[in-house]
């Protein structure tokens, strides 16, 4: 099965999500990530990743164009509103699913102590593991959780 993880800039959210799903559930998925704009890496998110095993500091921030042409997603998750609001058509075949994460960058943008903000991207990243751990149960239910 091919599942994109799709958010706005494809710089945190996304890419934790397909990070987790290499990690965790390569046996099931073939896991991509992409965004609707291209943002970069985010530097914390790859940190947090790593803190928990996970390196994608390989990883780029990429449009769904950039994808290969003759990948068939099963599934498309949303993992923000505005990449709901705003996701590419995706053959009938393919299930759009949405599934709302905080986005960490948005809610440090007025802190300043860095464990504060670590804090931030691990919450999120811890939920966004816990996601991924329930699949492919976890995009059958309402809102994916």
């Amino acid at each position: 099965m091919n599942i994109l993880f799709l958010c706005t800039g494809n710089s945190c959210r996304s890419q934790m999500a397909e990070g987790w799903a290499k990690a965790l559930k390569a046996d099931e998925f073939t896991a991509w990530s992409a965004g609707v704009e291209t943002h970069g890496l985010n530097p914390l998110a790859v940190q947090v990743m790593a803190e928990a095993g996970v390196d994608i500091s390989g990883h780029s921030s990429k449009l769904t164009n950039d994808l290969p042409v003759d990948v068939d997603f099963d599934y498309v998750v949303t993992v923000c509103g505005h990449a709901n609001e705003n996701c590419p058509y995706f053959p009938a075949r393919t299930k759009v699913v949405h599934v709302g994460f905080d986005d960490p960058p948005a809610l440090v943008k007025t802190l300043t102590d860095e464990a504060e903000i670590l804090a931030v991207y691990r919450r999120v990243r811890d939920e966004i593991k816990a996601f991924v751990q329930g699949l492919p149960g976890s995009l059958e239910e309402p809102d994916g959780r």
